[in-house]
């Protein structure tokens, strides 16, 4: 017996699937997750943890294109994200599916095995 729980995430994604994999609430939530690593690699190096690192940086990495490659990270966390929640959610959909359609297999040979031994019992007094 599926709960309440998964029969309203059944209807719900046989209705909204398709709008989850091209929508762009799921690619900010992965934009933001990939600009918090980014602003963490900033501080890392800002920090000065890593003294030949830090000077490595300084000297020959421009600052415009460490923000450009963290935009790019961010975007491509954004991209990642975005797909692999689909992917979770219509794996999780397709298991759903094949539990109901166990169940209802199931319960529809049980009736026909109820219903053939309530037959046999009226045909043998």
């Amino acid at each position: 017996m599926l709960t309440d729980k998964e029969e309203k995430f059944i209807k719900y994604w046989a209705e909204n699937g398709e709008k989850q994999k091209h929508g762009a609430r799921s690619l900010l939530k992965g934009f933001s997750l990939g600009m918090s690593i980014g602003v963490a690699i900033i501080l890392l190096i800002a920090a000065g943890w890593y003294e030949r690192a830090d000077m490595e940086a300084h000297s020959k990495l421009n600052p415009f294109f460490l923000l450009f490659i963290i935009l790019i990270l961010a975007l491509f966390m954004a991209f990642l994200y975005r797909n692999y929640r689909w992917e979770m959610n219509q794996q999780y959909y397709l298991e759903l599916l094949a539990k109901q359609k166990r169940i209802n297999k199931s319960n529809s040979s049980n009736n026909q095995n109820s219903t053939n031994n309530l037959n046999t019992k009226e045909n043998n007094p």
